[in-house]
């Protein structure tokens, strides 16, 4: 862990205390239905467009950074997100419909331009742990966030929520002004990006990127089935609400005690290999349920889960950080942050629609696309494995050496 900047354990700081504070979100639509009097088509509606907005700050937040500054952009995002989200309370129901999507918006922008100031610090080589640090920084909060959370809403209001979200925000803004050199920006855009070596050429020459991106796409829309339709059908085999609550205690005691050893233990290992296990392990877990409905299967499906999320995305997260030449660093870590929450979005309905039309085929096509994702990912790693060592050999071959021998 010496390897880690002082510069991230603060970050790290500063991500607990918003994560613990940013918990609104878990209550929005007991807040839409209740206090605010909406519909639940209404609520669903705006809590819709809030993911829209915040998947799309995901996916844009790192262009603003390449152009602007990692650091500056992180700071104005946090602060537009901590102004508005502070300000729910005081604004008439109709216009929640515009302040909760550009929260949600900034606060895209803000996740893509931290992972990619912690890629900035980091040297190539400790980013894996690097960004250990920061995730289970943000699930320790997020650990107790929610009972903080319910805790403010049943003895004050709701509306303190988005008060203490506001401020959390703010003061993320504040303390990584504070913690982060201003000289780690990320700069504007440099010549070697205007003569072309622009996002997708530099993508395109990465073709394990490519197919990572689009690997943790797919899992995650299957990853996030345990916050939408896992729970119903938990309820439709006579499991209760405790029995879920405590299946994501499981989940967050994983995370918070192996996902940091594991990064460490792993962190000289094919990345590639890593994550690839870990998404076969994600459909190992909703394979699990095709032997029955149960208590048994749900504890190792949630378990499996665990397991390969903790394998996955620190990993996954880190090897897009390396593999971004400095001027696109933003776009890179965008594209992965914006993959890697697109379930947020496409989740529910679709796992939704397929429950609704035929409930035994969601576990099997869940389990087949995640095991598709995680050997898509393997055989990449292969690949690229095989086309480093053949570089290798290139570059030590003898310069009399005959074109056959360069060619292997």
């Amino acid at each position: 862990m010496r390897d880690v900047p002082r510069t991230v354990w603060l970050l790290a700081c500063g991500t607990f205390a918003n994560s613990a504070m940013s918990v609104a979100f878990a209550y929005l639509f007991l807040y839409l239905t209740g206090p605010r009097g909406l519909g639940a088509g209404e609520a669903g509606l705006l809590s819709g467009i809030g993911g829209v907005g915040l998947v799309a700050g995901n996916f844009t937040g790192g262009w603003f950074g390449d152009r602007y500054g990692h650091r500056r952009v992180l700071l104005a995002s946090a602060a537009t997100a901590g102004l508005v989200l502070a300000a729910v309370p005081l604004l008439p129901t109709p216009l929640l419909f515009a302040a909760l999507p550009v929260a949600e918006y900034a606060a895209g922008v803000q996740r893509a331009a931290n992972s990619t100031l912690v890629a900035a610090v980091v040297p190539e080589g400790a980013r894996r742990q690097a960004f250990a640090v920061v995730r289970a920084a943000g699930n320790g909060g997020f650990t107790v966030g929610p009972v903080l959370g319910a805790l403010v809403a049943t003895r004050l209001s709701y509306d303190w929520l988005y008060v203490a979200e506001g401020l959390g925000a703010l003061g993320l803004a504040c303390w990584t002004a504070r913690v982060v050199p201003a000289r780690v920006t990320g700069g504007a855009r440099r010549k070697e990006d205007r003569n072309g070596g622009g996002l997708w050429p530099e993508l395109r020459a990465r073709p394990a990127v490519l197919v990572l991106l689009a690997a943790i796409l797919v899992t995650d829309v299957v990853y996030r089935q345990q916050y939408s339709t896992f729970p119903v059908h938990l309820a439709d085999h006579g499991l209760d609400i405790g029995v879920y609550g405590a299946l994501l205690a499981v989940n967050g005691g994983i995370l918070l005690c192996l996902e940091l050893p594991a990064a460490l233990a792993l962190r000289r290992r094919s990345p590639l290999h890593i994550v690839g296990s870990g998404l076969l392990l994600v459909g190992a877990g909703y394979g699990v349920l095709l032997l029955g409905a149960g208590l048994a299967t749900a504890v190792a499906m949630m378990t499996l889960l665990t397991l390969g999320e903790l394998l996955y995305k620190t990993t996954a997260t880190a090897y897009v950080a390396d593999e971004a030449p400095d001027h696109v660093q933003g776009r890179f870590q965008s594209l992965y942050a914006g993959a890697s929450i697109s379930g947020m979005v496409l989740a529910a309905p679709l796992g939704g629609l397929v429950y609704e039309t035929a409930p035994g085929v969601l576990w099997p096509v869940c389990a087949g696309l995640a095991v598709l994702a995680g050997v898509a990912v393997l055989v990449a790693g292969r690949r690229s494995s095989a086309r480093s060592a053949a570089a290798r050999h290139v570059r030590r071959a003898p310069t009399g050496s005959p074109p056959r021998a360069a060619s292997r």
